[in-house]
């Protein structure tokens, strides 16, 4: 299984955070197909806007003419498009704009399938290559005791029953697994044999645990390809509002304790002359056994600085500077 360096994420198709017009989201899609650095990979979810990502996607790749073997399509499945019944839909409040879809979690051997078979519906012809079952930590967390968190988990078992079933018949070609709790993605690859991972929100430049690190290295070591996704942590790291989807209040302790880090952080890059950005980039692709990153953007022009950021090199100097602030704890692999 081959992944290139960098993978798109989808989520802004979905309207995360802002509404996108349907010709802001084609461009970004076509910005992606444009580039001939590698075979594009997009990953996306049922969890998208409930489905409006996998839809547009879906749409853009038609209406650009681009053939199933051109493109590569990641669907972490395990939430399941409903009609909408309030003003806003009932997961993740606040974090997607003007969607006219709910969704629920369908985790199970049956609900995995169905999730799939709605996914190529709103893919409208493409298929996914790579699938996994999404958010099973968000699963887990659910449970009200220990008896109902092992059944949950079993749940989640037969759900990678029904994934194997698929790449046993030819209908994709790899399984995996998206979380953001990488405890969770530790216990379940005890288990399932998995062929990716992507993690999310776990291991950026602003929290890097040794223990995680360790980790990754064994997936390596064990053939799985890892993908590190929001490396910006929901794009705080860069100056947004919000860190893992939730919003950060700087008069709190925790939202002050943030603060302070990233104005550190900032003053660092400035005097480096590197873009934050940048930074967060090269230190998610650059930690040992990290295969890709995945970068979602809301602009077309974005594609472009995003592959380019990818393939900049960073000098050791900057991150030895960090490291001396206490800003990191571990250093990325540094050109040779």
């Amino acid at each position: 299984m081959h992944l290139p360096p960098l993978v798109y994420g989808t989520s802004s198709l979905g309207n995360l955070y802002e509404y996108i017009d349907e010709k802001t989201k084609h461009e970004i899609i076509a910005a992606c197909i444009k580039q001939r650095d590698w075979q594009p990979v997009f990953d996306s979810a049922g969890k998208y806007g409930a489905g409006l990502a996998l839809e547009v996607l879906g749409r853009s790749l038609k209406k650009l003419k681009i053939k199933q073997e051109d493109v590569v399509i990641s669907n972490k499945l395990g939430w399941y498009r409903i009609p909408l019944q309030s003003k806003e839909p009932s997961f993740e409040k606040g974090v997607w704009k003007n969607i006219q879809h709910d969704a629920i979690q369908k985790i199970s051997y049956d609900g995995i399938l169905e999730c799939f078979e709605q996914g190529n519906d709103l893919l409208q012809g493409y298929k996914p290559g790579m699938v996994s079952v999404h958010d099973p930590d968000e699963f887990l967390a659910r449970a009200s005791c220990v008896k109902e968190e092992e059944l949950r988990l079993k749940k989640i078992l037969q759900a990678y029953q029904a994934l194997e079933s698929l790449k046993m018949r030819g209908e994709v070609t790899s399984i995996g697994i998206g979380a953001k709790n990488w405890r969770i993605i530790q216990k379940i690859s005890s288990l399932i044999k998995l062929d990716w991972v992507m993690i999310a929100n776990s291991l950026t430049i602003h929290r890097h645990p040794k223990a995680l690190l360790t980790f990754v290295k064994e997936l390596r070591k064990n053939g799985a390809k890892i993908i590190n996704s929001a490396v910006f942590n929901g794009g705080f790291l860069t100056g947004g509002n919000y860190y893992n989807y939730l919003y950060v209040d700087g008069q709190s302790d925790s939202g002050r304790v943030l603060h302070t880090w990233r104005k550190l952080f900032f003053e660092q890059c400035h005097t480096f002359n590197i873009n934050p950005a940048a930074a967060c980039i090269y230190y998610g692709l650059h930690l040992p056994g990290i295969s890709s990153i995945a970068l979602n953007t809301s602009k077309s022009a974005n594609v472009t600085h995003n592959i380019n950021a990818v393939q900049t090199i960073i000098a050791p100097a900057f991150w030895e500077a960090l490291l001396k602030k206490g800003l990191i704890t571990s250093m990325p692999c540094l050109p040779q």
